[in-house]
């Protein structure tokens, strides 16, 4: 195993860490998604292809460990503690509002359907092509951008098109 695969999976893991936290929903189980990860991907470190992508080949490492884990057991969703509300200003105020959104769109993205969650987070969150999402997720390219497609749509009627309208209104107001 050389130093520059060392040196890549190193500087692939905030990458995966926030892929991982996408697919399970929990930091706990993010942590442990990237760790059994990256314990295939050094078990298998001979099968790299040299002048192929070292993240496209961790992200399908990580979607497949995942997709094991997910037919082993059912996954569990942690949720952290609210921190306690100070007083004297409205940010911790804002803070819980935020964590609480936070965790609705979370919550949205985690009920839709695995293949459509999995290309809008290769995509908006990763921000791969669409292209290399199809590499990943190793389908066609007009199936990713379909099931992104549909994410988002589905998205959109959860959140509402005129919240949305709105809110780039006011920005473009600002």
């Amino acid at each position: 195993m050389s130093a520059s695969f060392n040196d890549q999976l190193v500087a692939v893991l905030p990458r995966l860490r926030r892929f991982a936290r996408g697919l399970t929903g929990s930091a706990v189980e993010a942590d442990d998604l990237v760790q059994a990860a990256c314990e295939r991907a050094l078990a298998r470190a001979h099968q790299f292809q040299a002048g192929t992508r070292f993240d496209s080949w961790m992200f399908r490492i990580v979607q497949t460990v995942w997709i094991d884990q997910l037919r082993a057991r059912d996954i569990r969703r942690t949720e952290s503690e609210d921190e306690a509300l100070g007083a004297g200003t409205d940010e911790p105020v804002r803070r819980v509002e935020a964590r609480l959104a936070l965790r609705e769109v979370q919550a949205a993205i985690g009920a839709l359907p695995a293949e459509q969650r999995l290309a809008l987070l290769l995509v908006t969150v990763e921000g791969l092509s669409y292209k290399e999402a199809a590499e990943v997720a190793e389908v066609p390219v007009g199936t990713i951008m379909s099931r992104l497609a549909r994410a988002r749509i589905t998205l959109v009627a959860k959140f509402g098109g005129d919240a949305l309208r709105g809110s780039t209104e006011d920005a473009k107001a600002e």
